[in-house]
């Protein structure tokens, strides 16, 4: 029997303290104006990532011959016994002394030897025109070279020095040459060696035909 102030039990099998006669929980009531968070909308919370560990260098793979190849011997090939072998030092520079040496002797063969004999000559072919007055008409022997002895002597002297002195400067030259010791002035010493005595009797005869117009002159005009 019930009360009659109660309200009636309700049909669908609740009880009065709002669960079911199955036990299930009834929904909470929404209140109006209030929207729930879209699900989508929850974003987890982000941690810091730790830094990844240094990787190491890859080291490049070696090298492995292919079957059936000529193995190479260890540490290279050998150089074949009697081949030539480089000279650790580098070669030093050799001296031009030799070349300085010939170019001095042709300076003397060609221009010393000529100055002297260029000097003598002219003072022969200034006496000339006296000696040929005093000529008998003989001239079978060079006596009648005495009052120009000391002239012809320093003539003769000269002519024998450059000679042996060209000599020696083509010889030292050719070696200067070959040896690469100053090959510049050995070549230049050569050229003036062979040279040499051209220029000698060149200038010889110059001056003595020089030295014999002035004697005219110097005899006939006075």
């Amino acid at each position: 029997m019930t009360d009659p102030q109660l309200p009636p039990p309700s049909s669908n099998g609740s009880s009065s303290n709002g669960a079911s006669s199955d036990g299930s929980v009834p929904p909470v009531p929404v209140a109006p104006g209030y929207h729930p968070p879209a699900a989508s909308s929850y974003s987890a919370p982000r941690y810091p990532v730790p830094p990844a560990p240094e990787s190491q260098t890859p080291t490049a793979p070696e090298y492995q011959a292919p079957p059936g190849a000529y193995p190479a011997p260890v540490g290279g090939y050998g150089a074949p016994a009697g081949a030539y072998q480089p000279s650790a030092a580098p070669a030093q520079a050799k001296s031009s002394a030799l070349g300085i040496v010939a170019f001095a002797l042709s300076i003397v063969a060609a221009v010393v030897a000529s100055i002297i004999g260029g000097a003598a000559g002219y003072q022969i072919g200034f006496k000339l025109p006296t000696v040929m007055q005093q000529l008998n008409g003989s001239t079978s022997d060079l006596s009648f070279l005495a009052p120009v002895r000391d002239q012809v002597l320093m003539g003769e002297i000269s002519f024998w020095l450059g000679t042996v002195a060209g000599i020696a400067a083509i010889v030292l030259g050719i070696m200067a040459i070959v040896k690469r010791a100053g090959r510049a002035w050995g070549i230049t010493a050569l050229i003036l060696g062979v040279l040499g005595p051209v220029i000698f009797f060149t200038v010889l005869g110059v001056t003595l035909g020089v030295g014999a117009g002035a004697g005219s002159v110097s005899f006939y005009g006075a």
